[in-house]
């Protein structure tokens, strides 16, 4: 869902930003693209899962209640430019994830906090790579 929103803001405010909404799920697939076709927003969707997706050499990817923060760091090496930034909405326990998460991987994170809950952030992610 966030992706959708992005589109839709980033016609109007930076109409020559690509955005590619990947969604697994056919019938949501099929609302995006019909939210799409009826705001006239320009963006691909593929209906398929992240992980079987070509690479899409992204500058920014963010995905929301899709997996742990180990698995979307996965993603994103598979899917960002090596500059690239990912922005993952994380809930109360984002913390531990971060912990865990540097177990396998070496990233920079910065938490943005939210402002539709206290306890949750947007993670800033950047120079993903595995220990």
């Amino acid at each position: 869902m966030p992706g959708i929103v992005c589109a839709i803001a980033g016609a109007e405010l930076m109409p020559e930003t690509r955005f590619t909404l990947v969604e697994a799920d056919i019938r949501k697939a099929t609302f995006l693209r019909t939210v799409l076709r009826e705001t006239g927003v320009r963006a691909e969707v593929i209906a398929e899962r992240i992980e079987r997706t070509t690479p899409l050499q992204a500058d920014c990817l963010s995905a929301r209640a899709l997996a742990d923060l180990g698995e979307l760091l996965t993603f994103a090496t598979l899917h960002l430019v090596p500059a690239g930034k990912a922005l993952f909405p994380k809930g109360a326990t984002w913390e531990k994830e971060v912990e865990a998460a540097r177990a396998r991987w070496n990233f920079t994170a910065i938490p943005h906090r939210s402002m539709t809950h206290p306890e949750a952030v947007i993670l800033e992610i950047g120079d993903v790579s595995h220990v």
